[in-house]
């Protein structure tokens, strides 16, 4: 039997980003997001949500560029602290110890400690109410050389990924398929 619930935003698990906008002074800020995903392949494009009430946003806004930074599960408590103090009052660079590397295409900064870094430029911005939502077209991808395999393709199992949860944080277990998977067991019953 089903439980019926008020509406709320249960999709889980979620990715957990770090994203990195220009500041005017300062090396540039970094929010913790887990409303982030991909929403066109061509152009390659992703969306992140962000309150109007917090520090990033008014710099989102201004510059229409911004960078969402993977890290890894074992960063988790840096990736925390990111999410609970504002860079208004705090560098959360100097904080955390991340460092900001120059982007090849837009002016926020990779964090060098993530292994994904994905450059992006604001193509549409909406306000749906709590957040607007951010769609960047992806305008540069950078990969540590520890997550590529042999052919310079990503190797997820090398990446430990942080997800989010209703809260929490968790990492992604072991891989259970492959799209197509299901195929042969499809034709199988033909």
């Amino acid at each position: 039997m089903k439980i019926q619930r008020r509406p709320s935003t249960f999709v889980l698990p979620v990715p957990v980003a770090l994203i990195t906008v220009a500041q005017p002074d300062g090396p540039g800020n970094i929010i913790t997001l887990a409303w982030v995903g991909a929403v066109c392949s061509a152009p390659p494009m992703l969306s992140i949500s962000v309150r109007p009430s917090r520090y990033s946003y008014e710099l989102l806004r201004r510059s229409n560029e911004f960078v969402v930074n993977l890290p890894r599960a074992d960063q988790v408590a840096l990736v925390d602290q990111c999410g609970i103090v504002s860079g208004k009052d705090t560098d959360k660079f100097a904080l955390t110890g991340f460092h900001p590397v120059k982007a090849a295409k837009v002016a926020a900064p990779l964090i060098e400690e993530c292994p994904v870094n994905l450059e992006c430029v604001t193509r549409h911005r909406l306000s749906l109410g709590v957040h607007d939502l951010f769609i960047g077209e992806i305008v540069a991808v950078h990969f540590d050389e520890d997550v590529v395999d042999g052919k310079g393709r990503l190797d997820k199992s090398r990446l430990d990924p942080l997800a989010y949860a209703d809260g929490e944080y968790w990492t992604l277990g072991e891989k259970v398929g492959s799209y197509g998977f299901a195929k042969e067991r499809l034709e199988g019953t033909r």
